[in-house]
Formats: C-alpha cells, sequence, structure tokens
C-alpha cells in the first residue's frame, strides 16, 4: 500500500471512529442500551472491516459501470411486474450480479399478536423505543399515515420505494388501517437504499443496531449454475459483519425461485424440484433466512395447517447445510403503499415473510430487556426463534422451511420461564476446553436443547466451481446430551437427498445444533465441546434449554404464619418450609398506601421499626424465579403490642374475612368460553382476573358479570372482587 492509500485509510478509521461517536440516525434504543450492546465490541477490527468494504465497494462500483457500458448492461431496471432489478457487482467469474425485491403481487403477518396489548399472552409489547434497520431497493415514504414520526431515512436517498415501503409497513405500521397493522407497530425504521448496504450495516451495527431486514437478493436467472448454494464473498463480507458486531442479526429472504427452473445443474434432483436456490447472503451462516409459508392458526395462536408456500425457494446449500432457517408467512399481506400517504396494497412472498419474522425478533427483544434488563446476543436470538418455531410434518428441520414456523408466543414464554422451565445462557468455549452440567428432566415433556454461535467468517470462497461442498463452518462447535450410557445427537440433514427426513448425528456444518429428546424422564448430562483449533482460541455460544426443572420450588404462597421473638419494636414472622423458594414479604401500617418490601430465601423474616399499638397489614408471596411467582397470601391485620403480639390473638385478623358470605365462587369451573359469579356483590364491585404469577389480565364491572375467558389460555387463574366489604378470591381453571 503506498503513502496515499495509507493516508486515506487513516482518514477513514478515524471518520469511523466519529461515526461511533455521533451517528444517532443509526443507533438502537437508548444510549444505556447502546453501551451495552457495544461494550465488548472490538472497534479497531469494526473499524478496519467498514475501511475495507468502503475501498472494496470503491474498486467495483467502478469495475461495474465500466463493464455495464462496454457490455450494454442495463445498470436498474423496472421490469413489468414491477419489480425493481439493479446491477450490484461483479462477480468472481466475472458475471453481473443484480439484486431484485422478492416479493410478487397478490393480498398477512406474524403470531407476534400474542405479546401486543389484549393478545393472548397480554404482553403489550409493541417496539415502542426499538430501532429496525430496512434496506430495500429504495426508501420508505416517510410521510404515510401509519408510521407518523417513527420512520426515517439513513443514508440520505431520495427515491422512495414501493416494496420499501410495503417492507416498512408490514414491521411498524401503527393500524389505522387494521388489516395493515405492523408487527411491532410503535418500533422505529432506519431506511437505506441497498447500493451501500454492507457499509451501512456496519456503521448502524457498531452504533448498537439488533436487526435488519433484507427482502431482496441476487436475481436467479442471471447467474451461472454454480452461483447456487456457493459461499461467495458477499456471504462471507456478512459473516464477518455480524461475527464483529455479535448482538447485531441479518434477516433475509430466502427468494422466490422454487418454480423457476433457473438452477439447471442441482446438487440434488433436477431444476423442476426446487432445490438448491440459496443465492448470495442468503447462504451465510451466522443470519437467519425466511422461507414463505401459507399458515392457519386459531383463535388461541395455535399453528392448525402449514405448508411451504409456491414460490418460496428451497435449500440445501452447498455444503449441506440448514438453509432456510425458518418460515414466515407471506401470502396475501396488506401493507403501506408509496403511492399516497393514505394509500395500501397487498403482496405475497418471502419479501413478505421476512418483517414479519424481523418484528418479532424485535419484539422478543423488547421482552427480554423488560424481563432482564439486557438485549440477546445476535446468535441467543437466533437460537431462540429456531429453538421455538412450530415443527411442520415430520420431526426436526428440512430444507424447505428450516427449523418450521415461527412461533413468537412459543419465544416469549420461554424468556418468561427462565430459570424455572427453561434456560438461556450466554457463553464462551476456549481452546481444548468443555462445558459439562447436568438437569433435571421435567417428567414426560419434551426435553429440547439449542447450541448457537456466531461464526467467524470462511476463508473458503468458491469462485467459480459447480457443487463445492466444503464446509463454510470455521469453529465446529459440538452438543451432546447423555444419561446412563446413552448418548443422544443433534439434528441434521442430507444434501445428497434433501427429500429424506432428518436424521440424529454428528453435525459438522451448522453453526446451530439442536437435540429433542421426547417424553424425557430423570437427570441428563449436557455437554459442549469443540473439534480442531478454534479460531482466536475461543467461540462465544448461546444455549437454550426448555422442558427443565430448574427448581423444586412449588408456586404456592406461604402457609401457617406466626410470629415469634417479639422485641420493643420489630418482631419476627415465620411460615412452613418451602424448597428453593424466594419470599417477598409486603407490610405497612393500616392507614398508609406504600408497603414495606423485603426479600428472602429464609423461611422467616424480621419486621422492624413497628410502633406499640398500631395496626398494621402483611401479605407473603413465594417466587420460583425471577418472574413465575404465587398469588399472595390474604392481607393480615395484627395489631403490634411489643412482646405480647402472638398469631393467637385476637389482635391478629384476616382483613380479607374467610366468613362464608365473603367467599364466592364461579361457575362453570373449569370454564371454557365464559364464567359467572355466584355472590351478591355491590353495584360499585368490580373483578380482576390475574395469572398464578401475579400479572393482571382483565378486569370489568362485577355486578352480574358473565366474564369471557375464551381468550385466556389453558391453565390456573385467580379472581378476584373488590368491593365496600373488602376484597375476596377464589380460583377457577380455564380450559
Amino acid at each position: 500500500m503506498n503513502s496515499f492509500n495509507r493516508s486515506q485509510k487513516t482518514i477513514h478509521v478515524l471518520t469511523f471512529t466519529f461515526l461511533l461517536l455521533f451517528s444517532l440516525c443509526l443507533s438502537a434504543q437508548d444510549n444505556k442500551s447502546r453501551a451495552l450492546i457495544k461494550k465488548d465490541y472490538d472497534f479497531s477490527k469494526i473499524g478496519s472491516m467498514h475501511v475495507d468494504l468502503e475501498f472494496d465497494y470503491a474498486r467495483n462500483r467502478e469495475k461495474t459501470l465500466k463493464l455495464a457500458k462496454s457490455n450494454n448492461w442495463k445498470v436498474k431496471e423496472v421490469l413489468p411486474n414491477g419489480k425493481k432489478v439493479e446491477l450490484q457487482e461483479i462477480g468472481e467469474d466475472g458475471s453481473p450480479l443484480y439484486y431484485e425485491t422478492y416479493s410478487d403481487n397478490a393480498s398477512q403477518v406474524s403470531r407476534a399478536s400474542t405479546l401486543h396489548e389484549n393478545g393472548l399472552l397480554d404482553l403489550d409489547l409493541s417496539g415502542a423505543g426499538m430501532q429496525v434497520g430496512v434496506w430495500d431497493a429504495g426508501v420508505v415514504l416517510t410521510t404515510h399515515q401509519e408510521y407518523d414520526i417513527r420512520a426515517l431515512v439513513g443514508d440520505g436517498s431520495s427515491e422512495v420505494d414501493k416494496h420499501a415501503t410495503m417492507v416498512a409497513g408490514s414491521i411498524i405500521s401503527s393500524g389505522i388501517k387494521k388489516e395493515a397493522k405492523g408487527v411491532a407497530y410503535e418500533a422505529n425504521v432506519v431506511s437505506n437504499n441497498w447500493t451501500r448496504d454492507k457499509i451501512e450495516v456496519t456503521e448502524a451495527a457498531a452504533n448498537g443496531l439488533l436487526l435488519s431486514n433484507h427482502s431482496y437478493g441476487i436475481k436467479s436467472d442471471r447467474v451461472p449454475d454454480w452461483y447456487f448454494g456457493s459461499y461467495i464473498k458477499v456471504a462471507q463480507d456478512w459473516d464477518k459483519i455480524m461475527f464483529n458486531a455479535p448482538y447485531y442479526l441479518m434477516v433475509t429472504a430466502a427468494g422466490n425461485s422454487q418454480k423457476s427452473g433457473d438452477n439447471e445443474s442441482p446438487i440434488f434432483g433436477t431444476n423442476v424440484d426446487g432445490f438448491d436456490l440459496m443465492l448470495g447472503f442468503t447462504v451465510a451462516k451466522n443470519g437467519i433466512t425466511v422461507a414463505g409459508a401459507n399458515t392457519k392458526l386459531d383463535r388461541k395462536g395455535n399453528l392448525k395447517e402449514a405448508y411451504v408456500s409456491a414460490y418460496s425457494s428451497f435449500g440445501p446449500v452447498d455444503d449441506g447445510r440448514i438453509k432456510p432457517d425458518i418460515a414466515g408467512d407471506g401470502s396475501s399481506i396488506v401493507s403501506t403503499s408509496s403511492i399516497g400517504n393514505t394509500s395500501y396494497d397487498a403482496s405475497s412472498g418471502t419479501s413478505m415473510a421476512t418483517p414479519g419474522v424481523t418484528g418479532a425478533l424485535l419484539l422478543l427483544q423488547q421482552y427480554n430487556e423488560q424481563l432482564y434488563g439486557s438485549f440477546l446476543k445476535a446468535a441467543t436470538l437466533k437460537a431462540l426463534a429456531l429453538h421455538t418455531a412450530d415443527d411442520i410434518d415430520n420431526p426436526g428441520p428440512d430444507y424447505k422451511m428450516g427449523w418450521g414456523i415461527m412461533n413468537a408466543k412459543n419465544a416469549a414464554e420461554v424468556l418468561f420461564n427462565k430459570e424455572y422451565t427453561s434456560q438461556i445462557s450466554e457463553l464462551s468455549l476456549t481452546q481444548g476446553s468443555q462445558y459439562s452440567f447436568t438437569i433435571e428432566a421435567l417428567e414426560n415433556e419434551p426435553l429440547m436443547v439449542s447450541l448457537s454461535w456466531t461464526d467467524p467468517e470462511s476463508e473458503f470462497l468458491n469462485r467459480g466451481e459447480l457443487n463445492v461442498t466444503n464446509a463454510a463452518l470455521v469453529n465446529d462447535l459440538d452438543i451432546r446430551i447423555t444419561q446412563n450410557g446413552k448418548t443422544y445427537l443433534p439434528w441434521k440433514l442430507n444434501p445428497q437427498n434433501p427429500l429424506e427426513r432428518a436424521t440424529q448425528g454428528d453435525n459438522l456444518v451448522d453453526p446451530f445444533e439442536r437435540i429433542d429428546i421426547p417424553n424425557a424422564s430423570g437427570t441428563y448430562t449436557i455437554t459442549v465441546s469443540h473439534k480442531g483449533t478454534l479460531k482466536y482460541e475461543k467461540q462465544d455460544y448461546s444455549l437454550v434449554l426448555s422442558g427443565v426443572q430448574m427448581t423444586n420450588c412449588s408456586v404456592n404462597a406461604p402457609e401457617n404464619l406466626s410470629f415469634n421473638t417479639p422485641l420493643d419494636d420489630e418482631i419476627t414472622l415465620v411460615w412452613s418450609e418451602m424448597v428453593d423458594g424466594l419470599f417477598e414479604i409486603q407490610y405497612k401500617k393500616l392507614n398508609e398506601e406504600n408497603w414495606i418490601t423485603e426479600y428472602t430465601g429464609n423461611t422467616s423474616s424480621t419486621l422492624t421499626e413497628l410502633e406499640n399499638g398500631e395496626d398494621y397489614v402483611l401479605r407473603i408471596r413465594t417466587f420460583c424465579s425471577q418472574n413465575i411467582a404465587s398469588e399472595y397470601t390474604m392481607d393480615y391485620k395484627f395489631t403490634f403490642l411489643g412482646n405480647e403480639t402472638t398469631i393467637g390473638d385476637l389482635e391478629i385478623q384476616d382483613v380479607m374475612s374467610f366468613d362464608d358470605d365473603l367467599n364466592f365462587t364461579v361457575y362453570p369451573n373449569p370454564a371454557v368460553n365464559e364464567i359467572i359469579l355466584n355472590t351478591e356483590v355491590s353495584d360499585e364491585a368490580m373483578y380482576s382476573i390475574v395469572s398464578t404469577s401475579g400479572i393482571e389480565l382483565k378486569t370489568g364491572d362485577a355486578k352480574d358479570a358473565r366474564i369471557n375467558v375464551s381468550d385466556l389460555a389453558t391453565g390456573l387463574y385467580i379472581i378476584q372482587i373488590q368491593d365496600f366489604q373488602g376484597k375476596k378470591s377464589t380460583k377457577f381453571f380455564k380450559y
């Protein structure tokens, strides 16, 4: 490199550093969140990569435009069906590589609606405060009525594009038109033209971007057959970006070439079978590639029917990896249009399936941050999505829809049940080491264990050879489960026969491995290890487990409360022994509003600074994990009388009296569609339905109430009534 180029590179590095410090347009969430995402990033590597991409782009762009002129190639065109096509770069063999949008004109989105306000899980997740990047043929119509001020242009592009507007709408539309409501309907989109996608994503990821949507790819009818399934430089570049920014995840459409017949030399079968059609960055190891599916769901969000769409491109890639990774509903999706600020249109294709998945992943990041105060690494988020997808047809993955249909409801439940019936860990494996631990399976439930890692970019690139099977995997990690001398292995597929069912064996190619054990029982040992030499001497990885008994705690409120060892201004509260519980004790003066809250892992707690002769109220509940808690005990009233206060004295009374006239029942119990209150209440009485973890799900007037419970998930609930007599409650079971 001459001195001029070296100085230019230094200037670019300084410019990039300036971008990292001050570029807020492409940053994710607030300053605190960005700091948490970026704290372990190696900005010297990211900066160097950014500079390399800039130089590659400048060199290749000049070469591309010269060749286009000399060969009379069109740089941009709009096809008769309305699709935009643009010459992006020249391949290693001199082939022109055109980008095209992956949607077909026609006229829904993701089960992430179960996470919305009034959804089945009633989590009130909307994407508020979250940000997602959208790269496409142009930029979105930022003034559309569905976006308010939540759509921004990140790269200064002025070419408004219909496809980009529809993709963004599928993610963030507010729902002015109900059927066009986006998955993350209060999130923000930063929209960018696809021309400098790798460079701009590098900048955005360095500033904390978590997710980007790419509903486009290389046009399949303009490349030689060897490109299909090949690990080429564009895949290498994207893997490198994700490896250096491990919280950033690229989500891309699989393509719509299943019926095209464009690959006349597939790795299996003939061109009419639809296999071996992955191209460009859809082949990258670390991102999520989304297939299109047709789905039917019931009112509870359960998948009743699903099959791969007739347009969706199939895998495998040449080294046998499982691509696509997952599927979303891409059929007849209504979304925003760029014709005008109040216009809408409908479309089908993997372009429309992809934003549904992207939006659902964004809501899962929002939910994890709400629950645990941090975001998930990209490998963890990817593992969560693939771990909880709805398996279709035969057990295990396939080369048509990957691990199945995206199920945001299942994923959210795994997050919520962390440390109770699931486990999510972000760990690191060093050269020559392994990690083993034992777990207890939930009796007769499926035990599922997923291992995921963001792999370094492969140094091997295909430069023109048909169906090269060299593995792109660099660090080969392994997951094994053992019990009583038996070893359980992960799923794998056979690229030489993509129609063959998935089997269990040693997976040598995928940076995601999953083991399923139906009807598990007893104790199992889980081991993570690696083969060969780890690049950089270590590999970060993520584990997702479900169907595990993480605690022996029982989700019941403490029983047999009593007092002992009273002193002048304090008294010790004790209750029956409970295993593995964390207990929340709340008490206050009877006439005050604010509770004093304390936590203990023991079955006793000392209430302090009590005043002689004062009336107090106390209650207590059990936590079995951060989110899984019992209902509170009844509120107990006691008068503190120093060392004369005992549980047997008349001064201690149950505020929620057990007298028959304050108890009530509901019927039918168990219930299916509705419950009816079997009690007399005042006109002012209100009811509330509360989950066993303490989340209020429904409220309303209790007088003559017939309460609709058809939208509640199967399980046990508490219904409480509050009126001038006080508060009373009972339980019911919903089928």
